[in-house]
């Protein structure tokens, strides 16, 4: 990590985090880090926050729905791993509500069979309990709930007698 320069006035930092701002949807938590690494005191921060909420350089909201749809669309991550990152950047629980309705739910079903079916494939080993493990903790670990998982995986892999 860079160290900051030694101090910036109330302007230069309200001008740099309108640029951070602008660049790229941010969350408080992320403003409000940037502004600390910046040495700022928390008079300044409070102002600075104030003034990029007001000009909607800021929005919770807004941030929460797109990073929901960037990581189900880019990521493919499901809505468990996306409630819990944004509950890591202290976003609240109606936003993160608001969030994951912006996931179309055949979309959302749609994704998850062709992850799922592309994983498996992908997967070399020839013991059936191992193929199942590696699969569902693959889609686990990706944030898809586990009754759906469970169920693709003994729908791929079922059991022959």
């Amino acid at each position: 990590m860079k160290s900051p320069k030694n101090s910036f006035s109330v302007d230069e930092a309200t001008k740099k985090l309108e640029g951070y701002c602008a660049y790229q949807d941010r969350c408080h938590k992320e403003v409000i880090d940037k502004l600390r690494e910046m040495r700022m005191i928390p008079q300044a921060i409070d102002q600075i926050l104030g003034h990029l909420i007001q000009e909607n350089y800021l929005n919770e909201e807004r941030f929460a729905r797109s990073f929901a749809r960037g990581k189900f669309n880019i990521k493919k991550w499901g809505k468990k791993r996306i409630t819990k990152e944004l509950k890591h950047r202290d976003i609240s629980k109606y936003n993160v509500q608001l969030a994951l309705q912006e996931i179309d739910q055949q979309d959302y079903l749609n994704v998850f069979d062709e992850l799922a079916r592309k994983r498996l494939a992908e997967i070399k080993d020839k013991e059936l309990h191992k193929r199942r493990k590696k699969l569902a903790d693959y889609l686990l670990y990706r944030g898809w709930e586990s009754e759906l998982v469970y169920g693709k995986v003994f729908e791929l892999l079922p059991t022959t007698k």
